[in-house]
């Protein structure tokens, strides 16, 4: 009883007599007799039935598979950064029988590998990379020669240099695209070998089309698109152009730093020199100058400063070196990305909606016509072929809607690349600060080595006097 009391309070499915019935089964178990019958089929009766419910609700039962975040960019700076590293080096002789042109040897670290191209190359390769993502950020490339008629104080061998450096910018934002660095033209370009690359190029975009052609999503774009996506897009292009604001003032700046410490090197080897012409001038003074000893001294010793100031002057060059190298250009990928974003904006704008809005309109003067057609009557074979034409126009119009979701989408995505690099506000700084640094712990040191060397100027120990 008390065990089948202790059942019962425990919520146990067993009746008493049920109980009874189980225990008899086990006795006749325990003796080795089998149960009658009717005994096992009462046992049977009382045990619960399981409730299946019904078997359409089993369907929710079913493991539903993980919605996949297309929309989302799962990436940092430092995985964009490690992508792939590309050089970009001028190559010092102009080849050509009669017309000369300046080629580039370009180094991928990812494919380990260089090629040679002429600026005619990278033209073509972007004028394809914009063809085939029209929806993406596709960094502009510097002008192949300087603007005729502009009075301009930079010389042909500065405006190449400059135009190098804007084309490895160019081709590192491009390889670490995470759309581009895989795609087949990319390849093409950084690994193909020959002067028929730019055929190759071509014949690559041919086969694989654009990108809205290739994407597995591209027509179902709409259904990952938030509701509030025009608002989104609005807000951040503010926030985005308010940022390339600032940084133009930030590389500015940084310009200008560079620039002084490169005059600041001219200077200072200026300095040097005239400290050594006068040191170098062998006239005697005449009889009425009371210091012509101490002079004779001191011109010795002059001559022999210009060496620590030709130092210090190398020094000041390496800082403006620095500064270029490792900070203004650093403002200028950025520059370059951001720049490349705002274009992005205006193709979505004047590109895919102003062709959707035209083709609005001239579907709508198709079906004026159709209607005017049907209250006049005109002959059978004229309102066939304006009803194939609206057809048509309606299947365009419809991937033209389709388009234009995938623009946004792409736009979503783009915005988001932006935002990714902003990180890259810290290696800047953090290259800044290293330059200064450096910089001025060398001069510092120089500056150092050369105060004893003043005392025999000055007559003190440390080279110091007071001041006049």
């Amino acid at each position: 009883m008390k065990i089948a009391e202790h059942v019962d309070s425990t919520g146990g499915f067993l009746s008493k007599l049920s109980l009874y019935k189980a225990l008899a089964l086990i006795a006749l178990a325990q003796q080795g007799k089998q149960p009658s019958p009717k005994l096992l089929e009462n046992c049977i009766r009382e045990l619960p039935t399981p409730q299946l419910g019904e078997p359409r609700d089993l369907n929710a039962l079913r493991m539903q598979p993980a919605q996949e975040d297309v929309l989302t960019m799962s990436q940092t700076l430092d995985k964009l950064l490690i992508r792939d590293t590309v050089q970009v080096e001028l190559i010092p002789e102009k080849k050509g029988l009669f017309l000369k042109h300046v080629e580039y040897q370009v180094t991928s670290q990812h494919y380990k590998i260089s090629v040679y191209r002429r600026y005619s190359d990278f033209d073509v390769f972007h004028e394809v990379l914009l063809q085939r993502f029209a929806y993406r950020v596709v960094p502009a490339l510097p002008p192949k020669r300087m603007l005729k008629g502009v009075l301009t104080s930079v010389s042909e061998r500065e405006f190449i240099e400059g135009r190098r450096r804007a084309l490895g910018r160019f081709i590192n934002l491009v390889a670490r695209h995470p759309f581009f660095s895989e795609d087949e033209l990319v390849k093409t370009f950084l690994t193909c070998s020959g002067s028929d690359v730019q055929t190759k190029l071509r014949d690559t975009y041919k086969r694989t089309g654009d990108e809205f052609m290739t994407n597995r999503i591209a027509t179902q774009a709409k259904e990952y698109l938030p509701a509030d996506i025009q608002a989104q897009f609005s807000t951040s292009r503010e926030l985005i152009r308010n940022i390339h604001n600032s940084f133009q003032k930030l590389r500015d700046r940084a310009e200008k730093m560079a620039e002084r410490s490169k005059e600041n090197a001219t200077d200072l080897l200026m300095f040097g020199r005239e400290l050594s012409t006068l040191g170098s001038d062998a006239s005697s003074l005449p009889s009425l100058a009371a210091s012509q000893g101490t002079w004779g001294t001191l011109r010795q010793s002059l001559k022999s400063l210009s060496v620590e100031f030709a130092v210090l002057s190398d020094k000041a060059a390496q800082q403006g070196r620095r500064e270029e190298d490792d900070v203004v250009e650093k403002l200028n990928l950025f520059l370059d990305l951001l720049q490349s974003y705002r274009d992005l904006c205006e193709r979505h704008e004047k590109g895919v909606l102003h062709e959707h809005q035209r083709a609005l309109h001239k579907y709508g003067m198709m079906k004026r016509q159709m209607m005017s057609a049907t209250v006049q009557p005109k002959e059978q074979a004229s309102v066939e072929q304006l009803e194939s034409r609206i057809v048509q126009q309606e299947n365009a119009i419809q991937t033209m809607e389709l388009r234009n979701y995938f623009s946004l989408f792409c736009l979503h995505q783009e915005t988001q690349l932006i935002f990714i690099y902003l990180p890259i506000t810290s290696h800047i700084l953090g290259a800044f600060v290293n330059s200064q640094v450096q910089g001025h712990r060398e001069m510092g040191a120089v500056w150092n080595e050369l105060q004893p060397k003043l005392g025999c100027l000055f007559g003190g120990k440390n080279g110091s006097k007071p001041p006049i």
